[in-house]
């Protein structure tokens, strides 16, 4: 659970590069080859989670050809051989090092997910119309009533809300249907091997190894995603190391196993940890009234429900959002898309995976699962996300007209976002901060 940010718990990366949300919810680390489920229930979910951040800026950096991958393969024994040394002065003993590395190959196909990343993006409604299917939902509540004694035993002792652990659950691996089954010592190996992220993958493989000399479970057991995230909720190793609990009370903190219970309770911890609010929602779906100054709709802006109900802003009932705390208002797709009030506990999910679409994803499924309903603002869908490219050229081209976006990377954050509100209102557009090609074409 070590994602970007803090070091998410797993593969949060992905989503968040496919995205184009600011970097990879494991940093668009693709998934691990497996048959593709039916439409219904195909999940899209980010990349690898915080630590992985950092790494997914990284992953799309350009890379070698791909067809030069097999060759680099020769190097590899005497890699392992080198990193024996580092792993042993680090506490690893050295019998758990050569059982765990008896099988370890060079996985070129690993390297080439990770080089091949797609510059494009899928908007978020698009994203949210898979991550939130009604295949997700009614899969979602069976999976509450199936474990809805441990859940709430979960909740109990932790604090955090059973259907947002649930929702977690199945944006991640489909409540367990499709955890990866790549070996995570090869798979870790390969990419601190390739080197272009050698101390993050060598952190992880460190931690990897750490979590079986303790005896959690082996490495014929430790299997996940080709991108290093673990078991049912997709933790990284760091991530496992500092929050994973041994909930079932048998010894061993087992998130990889056919009972998902150590993982959802480990998911549940990790939120506790970062500061889940009991009672409080991630957020509420809100309709802003006419005229409403869309400078407002920024995370630096947070006021009380009530604050903002006396500016107009009203949930989808046209009521008063009750004082649940300090909340911000969210526009994902800009003025034109649904609305959020958005309180402390969106900013707890994001420690998993900072991408707005995830967290909305999970908030949104977690509502579902409640018997909430669909969320009820339009979307742009006449609209695409902007790709790489594109995004770089906005910056480039708001900067030449005297905006400055604090420099050219692709990724729209907060820098971009000020100097896009800047321009929109210096030239009478909609003042949203919203990346959009309407923008980019007048721009041009």
């Amino acid at each position: 659970m070590t994602r970007y940010r803090s070091l998410a718990p797993g593969l949060g990366v992905a989503l968040g590069v496919a995205l184009g949300l600011g970097g990879p919810s494991d940093a668009m680390l693709e998934r691990v080859p497996r048959p593709l489920p039916r439409p219904d229930t195909l999940e899209m979910r980010q990349s690898p989670r915080p630590e992985i951040r950092s790494a997914v800026v990284a992953a799309l950096a350009r890379a070698r050809a791909p067809d030069t991958v097999v060759d680099e393969a020769r190097g590899f024994p005497g890699w392992i051989a080198g990193f024996r040394g580092r792993a042993l002065a680090q506490g690893i003993a050295p019998g758990v090092f050569d059982r765990a590395f008896e099988d370890a190959r060079f996985q070129p196909d690993v390297i080439r997910r990770d080089r091949n990343q797609s510059e494009f993006v899928t908007p978020i409604w698009d994203y949210l119309d898979n991550a939130v299917s009604e295949a997700r939902v009614r899969n979602g509540r069976a999976a509450l009533a199936q474990y809805g004694a441990v859940l709430e035993r979960i909740e109990a002792r932790y604090g955090v809300d059973k259907e947002i652990v649930a929702a977690i659950w199945g944006m991640e691996t489909s409540y367990g249907s499709y955890r990866g089954s790549a070996p995570m010592i090869t798979s870790l190996a390969t990419l601190a091997y390739e080197g272009r992220r050698a101390a993050f993958f060598e952190a992880q493989l460190v931690a990897a190894l750490r979590i079986i000399q303790s005896g959690d479970t082996d490495a014929r057991h430790m299997t996940g995603s080709w991108a290093g995230a673990m078991g049912h909720t997709q933790f990284m190793p760091t991530s496992y190391l500092e929050h994973a609990v041994d909930f079932t009370g048998d010894g061993r903190r087992d998130i990889w196993s056919e009972d998902p219970t150590d993982a959802l309770a480990s998911t549940a911890a990790y939120l506790a940890h970062f500061g889940w609010t009991r009672g409080q929602p991630w957020g509420v779906e809100v309709q802003l009234p006419r005229g409403f100054d869309h400078r407002l709709a920024d995370r630096s802006v947070k006021r009380m429900p009530s604050d903002w109900a006396r500016l107009g802003v009203r949930d989808m009932n046209g009521g008063a959002v009750r004082d649940y705390g300090r909340a911000a208002i969210l526009q994902p797709a800009g003025a034109r898309g649904a609305a959020f009030m958005i309180f402390d506990n969106f900013r707890v999910i994001e420690r998993y995976n900072p991408a707005d679409a995830y967290v909305i994803g999970v908030g949104h499924l977690a509502d579902r699962l409640k018997g909430g309903g669909p969320i009820r603002g339009s979307w742009p869908r006449d609209d695409r996300a902007l790709a790489s490219a594109e995004r770089k050229e906005l910056q480039e081209r708001l900067t030449r007209a005297g905006f400055d976006t604090g420099g050219v990377d692709g990724r729209i954050g907060p820098n971009t976002v000020s100097a896009l509100r800047a321009y929109q209102s210096a030239v009478g557009m909609i003042p949203d901060g919203y990346a959009s090609m309407a923008v980019l074409r007048r721009l041009r």
